[in-house]
């Protein structure tokens, strides 16, 4: 039997809910090896078509949606004519969502993992492959980044795409240049201050609450596929006064270190995922 292997055949970004940390931005690399007899062209799978075809359903399924574990203690979710709401419980905390269904993806599980999300994808991906394709095994891994990073949730109101659902994100690098050298103490100031950050558009802010002594932000608007909504503690909140664009991100990092140090004259390399991003500079 021979296998066949593709590294690094797309990055999956999107949102999940853990039980310790809350919302969290996430980017994983996904590996794939697909076992089988070879066929007419001595092909386990044309090359050519492994990628468009896996592709298709890892974004179908879960690419740039919140990841929930269905089996979270005290979590409740509720369909109804204007979304999928669910409460998710975590520390002392909840956060609230909704959403089109199809913005969530609910895995069997207490817990997100990579291993649970591979499962699941495992399953969706077996009927597309070809009949002679008898096995496959799935790997997700993050990014290996050698210096600072921060993961980062968020949603797009404007993009006509799934950025636009309410909680998605990414795990990004950072570089910064601080009078044209590499500066990783900034790198760290920032990486260190948006660890798990959502970055919220004060536009889309329609209340501020307290509950228990945790003031608690809500963001919510309508986007080309519905309307969205979600309740977040505050102080894992940055709020921008533009959408939250890798090209806004970039700027807004720029004004947070111009402001903090006036003096230096810095460039912003924001890393949106792998291997995309925007840069800003004075």
């Amino acid at each position: 039997m021979v296998r066949l292997f593709v590294e690094q055949l797309c990055a999956l970004d999107c949102a999940r809910l853990d039980s310790e940390r809350g919302l969290l931005g996430d980017t994983w690399l996904l590996d794939v090896e697909l076992e089988g007899t070879l066929d007419d062209q001595g092909m386990v799978f044309d090359f050519g078509d492994v990628k468009p075809a896996i592709k298709a359903v890892v974004d179908r399924a879960v690419d740039h949606r919140l990841l929930v574990p269905r089996l979270h203690p005290g979590l409740r979710v509720e369909e109804g004519a204007d979304g999928l709401r669910l409460w998710f419980p975590w520390g002392d905390r909840t956060l609230y969502h909704r959403s089109p269904p199809d913005a969530v993806c609910l895995l069997e599980a207490e817990t997100i993992s990579t291993d649970v999300v591979s499962r699941h994808l495992q399953d969706l991906i077996r009927p597309v492959l070809p009949d002679n394709v008898t096995g496959l095994s799935l790997g997700l891994r993050e990014e290996r980044i050698s210096g600072p990073w921060y993961r980062y949730a968020h949603g797009l109101r404007l993009h006509p795409g799934n950025c636009q659902h309410i909680a998605h994100g990414h795990r990004s690098r950072i570089e910064i240049l601080r009078d044209g050298r590499r500066c990783e103490a900034t790198e760290r100031w920032l990486a260190d201050r948006w660890r798990d950050i959502y970055l919220g558009c004060r536009a889309d802010l329609v209340e501020e609450t307290e509950r228990d002594g945790i003031r608690y932000y809500r963001f919510r608007y309508q986007a080309p596929q519905g309307e969205f909504e979600m309740e977040i503690d505050a102080d894992r909140c940055e709020l921008l006064d533009a959408q939250s664009t890798v090209e806004c991100i970039a700027e807004y990092i720029l004004g947070l270190l111009e402001s903090r140090d006036g003096g230096a004259n810095y460039q912003v390399r924001a890393y949106e995922g792998i291997n995309k991003g925007a840069v800003a500079s004075a």
